[in-house]
């Protein structure tokens, strides 16, 4: 079964640009990460750059420029981010900055389904067979699964439903905005015409590392270091 590969580009050497802009924004990230319940979040844009640049390496493999042992693995690396770390990571930071209480139990479907479609997904990599193509202007992955609408259903519900039941708006707003813009390049990668998904991660990627850093700026909550009260010395 073809398996929509989250973060698919139309060439690497755009890749290699888009990785690195996004790997900066998830440095940028994690630096201003002064809570450890954003860390979670933080992350995200920087496992979207190395990403990016692992499948820079698929395409010099299916392309003959490196060698056949090293495309090869970087196409499971590629894989295994995408298919095991993303609906893991996506679900757990987002329920991870959640205040409430409420929504987070809400939340909590969110992490199963992503532990579900991780599992099954890193059992199907490890049995195999996994193929690896260049059509048109992006790379067609293949994974041999059974279940393999349910399996999408689940991780779609894992690293989009999150969002949307934030109670942060900004999140909800990305997003609601995220749904669309998926569907919508799923349509256009099943063209066959051309892939976009890099420029909407690299897009994401700056939504979340703003919102990291509006969150480093606002006041310290419980999570923050406090600082002590400013005593005068006194001779």
């Amino acid at each position: 079964m073809l398996l929509p590969g989250p973060f698919l580009c139309f060439s690497p050497e755009v890749d290699v640009a888009a990785g690195i802009v996004v790997g900066v924004l998830g440095i940028d990230a994690v630096r201003h990460a002064t809570s450890r319940r954003y860390l979670g979040l933080a992350l995200i844009p920087l496992v979207l750059g190395i990403h990016q640049l692992v499948e820079a390496v698929a395409w010099w493999g299916l392309q003959g420029r490196v060698d056949p042992a090293t495309g090869e693995s970087a196409v499971m690396l590629y894989l295994a981010l995408a298919f095991v770390v993303v609906p893991l990571l996506v679900p757990v930071s987002v329920i991870g900055i959640e205040p409430e209480v409420r929504r987070r139990r809400w939340m909590l479907p969110s992490v199963i389904a992503g532990c579900v479609a991780a599992s099954v997904l890193a059992l199907a990599l490890a049995e195999g067979p996994v193929q690896a193509a260049i059509g048109g202007r992006y790379i067609a992955y293949s994974v041999d699964l059974e279940h393999g609408g349910l399996i999408v259903v689940l991780y779609v519900v894992a690293t989009c439903v999150p969002l949307l039941m934030s109670s942060h708006r900004r999140l909800v707003t990305f997003g609601a905005v995220n749904v669309v813009v998926v569907a919508g390049l799923s349509w256009l990668q099943g063209t066959g015409l051309i892939s976009l998904w890099c420029a909407w991660a690299a897009v994401g990627s700056i939504v979340i590392a703003a919102f990291v850093r509006s969150a480093a700026n606002r006041q310290p909550d419980g999570d923050h270091h406090r600082r002590l009260p400013h005593r005068p010395v006194t001779v």
